[in-house]
This record gives C-alpha cells, structure tokens and sequence, in this order.
C-alpha cells in the first residue's frame, strides 16, 4: 500500500509530505483547489510522461517520491528481486523533473529505466478515473478485465504464447517449403563442388611438399654450378682451402715443437681439415646424385596448376581449399538434413497448434462461468446505483477460424440494458455519459473487489450521481477499503463521510504566488468539511449537524 507522498515544486505545490492510511481516504476540497494533484504527482512517480511545464515556475527542478509497504505484495516483492531492487518490504518509487533537461526515474534510490517503473506500477496501484469508460469501450479492454476478475490471466498469457508460438512454427514451416526448389538446385551445386574438391585430393602436406619441389626442380643448374664452385674452393683448385690448411698445419705441428702453447692453434686448424674434408664428401655425394629430370619437374609444375585453377575457381588461396571442402561438407549435411528437420518442424507446428486449441478451449470453458458471475455481480451494483431494472452481461461471441489470434477463441463484447424492457445493446452503444459513468463505475467496483493490486485511486468517478446513489458508491468503495488501501477524489459530501480517513486540499496565494497544501482533517475538521460539501460557502448550524449525522450514521454501521 501507498504509506507516504513527498512533492516538492510541482505545479502549485511548492512542498507537500503527507502520510496515507490503510481503508478509504477521501480527499476533498474547492473546484480549482487542485483536488487531482496527488493523482498527478502519483502518476509521475508511476512512469506516466511528463512535461517540463509541469515545474512550478521559477524553480528549475521537480520532484515526487512515493513509498510503498510491498511486505504483502508478493508479486511485487518478487519483482523487485528480480530485478535486484528489493529493500526489506519497502519500495520508494522518485521522480525528478528537470526543466532543462531528461526526466530521471529511480527505485530505491537506484536509477532506472521508464519501462522498469511501469512494469512495477502495475503491481502497486489502480487508478479509476472518471474518464475510465473510454477504456471501457475497448474489447481488449473487456477481456482482460473479465480474465482478471476469472483469475485466469495466467491461463489467457499462456493461450496467447501457444498462439505466437504455433504461428511462428508455421511460418518457419512455410518459409521451409517455399524454399524447396531452391535448397534443391542448391544441394546439386554443393554435391558437384564437393565432388571436385575430393577428386582433386589436395592435403596442406602435399601443397607445402609440392611448393618446395617445384622451386628446387626449376634451380637445378643453379645448385649444380654453387655446388661445384664450392667443391673447388675447397679441393680441387690447386691452390684449395684444403691445400692452404694442410700446409699450414705442417708448420704449426713443426712450432708446437718448440712452443707448446700453439698446440690449441694447432689442433683447431686439424679440425678444420677433418669438417673441410666431410664437407667435400658430402658436396660429391650431393653431385652424383643431382640430375636434371625435366619430366618430373613438369609434372611438379602442372599438378601444382591444377590446384592453383581450383583455388581461383573457388576464390581461395590453394592452401585453404581443404578448409573451403569441410565448408561445403557442412552446408551440405545441413541440407541433406533439411527434410528430416521439415518433418519435425510440421509436427512441432502441428503440437503448438493443439496445445493453443486445448489451452484455448479451457480459457473459454472459464470465461463463460466467469461471464455469468460477472454479470449477476454488476448487474446487481446497477440497481444499487440507480439503474433499477439495468442489466448487464458479458457475451462470448466465437470467432472463425482466420480471425482466431492471441486473445483466444471468441471476442469478448460487454453488453448492457440500461432501462428495464430495453434491448441489451454493446456498452458503446450506450447514450448517456451519466449512465455510462454508472455501469462504469459498476464493473471497477466488482472487479477491483477481486484483485492483487494493494492500491486502488477513484479520481472522481462520482461525477453525475447524487442523493442516495452517491451514498450508494461511497459505502461500496468504503467495502472496497475493508480488504484493499482506496483512496477516492470526490466533490459529494454523502461518499466523502464513508471515508476512513480524510484529507482536504486548499488552494492560497501570498506575495502574488499560488501554492496548494493537503492536510489530515480531524474528527471536526471533518464535519466543517462535510458540511461546507453540503452547504456550500454559507454553513450554518443545520448543515453542520447534517454533517455530523451523516458521519455519525457511518461509524454506526461501523464498516
């Protein structure tokens, strides 16, 4: 429930903290006085738009805090949760307005999105205006209200997923089939390449061996001619690195004789020989076995062609060709699976397709109890308010089969007879606005009665009653206060005295400015306030002690 509202330079408020009380708090005031600022200031901190001229002038910013006792709410408990917002069973929903710049939204003191603040608004409060018949009027309106005044809105979100569901399976199912003639010239392309990527059987080792063959085969008089320059460098030139080193090495041996100490020099210069003369070994060897064989390096050169053709025809390099052959084995397998994916997906369309019949059917089999309680219940309030011989009744029309979607399988139509002998007629077809109110009025009554929000707001639905059918609506929202937290703007003084507790609102001006306030009213407060409702600017002793009676004759009946 609402427990506290914090304004603070909003329209004509400058500062205004009031603290809300459990049953039905009325708020009364003067035309003019600014009786539907609360409304107003609620319904910013409940994510509705805004507008800057909201701002009181002069100031540069606004703000509304509202706190909420959720400790009893479990839906919105669990939201907040969720949503890793929650606070030991309080809830403080605050909204700055800011003339310059963006509306900034916060829940427990933490920033957050506009679609967030709504998503939780709609687990704490109701807010019933006078204008809520215009809602009426809408057949998407008519069935939520009938599936949550049944207790199935669970089932009707449920019906309606199935309906997406199978519809988006029959669509994949269609998109399936329309595509067949495609999937099959594409399977024909996609075996035919396979085919040529296996017969070219190319592997990463062969590319890399044939690469390296190629470049030695077309080097062949470059090595042999290297290679034999070298052999004479070192041998076979008269004047050879071998030559040279042996003699120098019969000198050194000669010295070592004399001078012990050139014996490492000595033994370095053998080494050299000894790898000079494997060296020299393995350049023969090389040699021998170095031929030109021109067919060999044709074939190298036209193999290593054929997977340069195929590389270009597949527009990759000639080493990636095995990875673009997995590619097309994947794509193909996915294809060649495609049928057997058809086959599943039908009997997915088709199961999502009963599942919605059946979840449907029993949505409906529900409505039509529900439709007949709803019925009775507002048929019921119509005479108390005045509609004596009034009818009212929910119909279930069903639909056809292509017109069948999310909401089920009939549309649901409020019809209502306003006038004993008259025909039952759709609720828009209703002429009059004060008889519309009424049966308005009617319904919020019987279905708020039934639901999970703590907090319901009448923002002068009494317009256009009077007498003893406004004595009549109080005592019906003063029931509602019994079991749900309702606070209720009104300008009848017969549903003001059913109130629980009470607030006025005031309008002054000092110093060429405008401000409101909102007081509690105590119990003679109270009668001064009823009794101005009843008597207008001139109250007198009579009205006075019709004031006191109609509260006192309230306390008696001691709802």
């Amino acid at each position: 429930m609402l427990v506290h509202l914090h304004i603070q330079d909003l329209a004509i408020v400058d500062r205004l903290a009031i603290d809300l009380e459990p049953g039905m708090t009325v708020l009364t005031g003067e035309t003019g006085a600014g009786k539907s600022i609360l409304v107003d200031a609620l319904g910013l901190a409940l994510g509705d738009p805004t507008d800057n001229a909201m701002i009181r002038s002069g100031c540069d910013r606004a703000e509304v805090s509202a706190a909420f006792d959720v400790s009893h709410v479990p839906a919105a408990m669990e939201w907040l949760q969720g949503q890793a917002l929650d606070d030991s069973g309080e809830c403080v929903l605050r909204r700055l307005l800011v003339r310059d710049g963006r509306s900034r939204s916060f829940i427990n003191g933490r920033p957050v999105a506009m679609a967030q603040v709504r998503e939780l608004a709609h687990l704490l409060v109701d807010i019933h205006s006078q204008h809520a018949h215009q809602a009426l009027l809408r057949q998407d309106y008519q069935r939520h209200l009938l599936d949550a005044y049944g207790g199935h809105l669970a089932l009707a979100r449920t019906t309606a997923a199935l309906y997406r569901e199978a519809r988006q399976a029959e669509r994949a199912l269609q998109k399936l089939r329309d595509s067949a003639r495609e999937r099959l010239d594409r399977l024909d392309l996609l075996r035919y390449q396979a085919g040529e990527l296996r017969a070219l059987e190319i592997t990463d080792e062969e590319w890399r061996q044939l690469d390296r063959e190629q470049t030695r085969l077309s080097h062949l008089g470059h090595l042999q001619e290297n290679c034999a320059n070298v052999l004479n460098a070192l041998y076979d030139a008269e004047v050879s690195a071998h030559a040279l080193l042996t003699a120098s090495l019969r000198r050194l041996e000669e010295a070592a004789t004399f001078e012990p100490r050139l014996e490492e020099s000595r033994a370095l210069v053998d080494s050299s020989l000894i790898q000079i003369d494997e060296a020299v070994a393995s350049l023969r060897t090389y040699l021998d076995g170095l031929e030109m064989d021109p067919a060999q390096l044709a074939r190298v050169e036209e193999r290593l062609a054929e997977i340069h053709d195929m590389a270009r025809k597949y527009r990759v390099k000639p080493e990636a060709l095995g990875a673009r052959l997995t590619e097309i084995e994947t794509e193909l397998a996915s294809l060649e699976q495609a049928d057997e994916a058809g086959e599943a997906l039908e009997q997915e369309a088709t199961r999502l397709q009963q599942a919605f019949i059946e979840s449907a059917g029993k949505l409906s089999e529900k409505r039509r109890k529900t439709a007949k309680k709803l019925g009775k219940e507002v048929t019921g309030f119509m005479q108390t308010l005045g509609m004596k011989g009034g009818h009212f009744e929910v119909a279930l029309i069903p639909l056809e089969d292509d017109a069948i979607g999310p909401g089920g399988l009939e549309r649901i139509e409020y019809r209502v007879s306003a006038n004993p002998g008259h025909p039952l007629q759709p609720i828009s077809k209703v002429a009059s606005g004060g008889e519309l109110s009424r049966i308005s009025l009617a319904i919020q009554v019987a279905t708020a009665r039934c639901g999970a929000i703590p907090t319901l707001i009448f923002d002068e639905v009494d317009v256009g009653i009077g007498g003893g059918v406004a004595e009549t609506v109080g005592q019906l929202l003063r029931r509602l206060g019994a079991s749900r937290q309702v606070i209720c703007i009104t300008h009848l003084p017969q549903v003001a005295a059913q109130g629980h507790s009470h607030l006025q609102v005031k309008k002054s001006s000092r110093q060429g400015k405008t401000r409101s306030t909102i007081s509690p009213l105590d119990a003679q407060a109270r009668i001064e306030e009823i009794a101005r409702m009843l008597g207008g600017r001139k109250v007198t002793r009579q009205t006075l002690a019709h004031a006191e009676e109609m509260l006192q004759e309230t306390q008696k009946n001691g709802q």
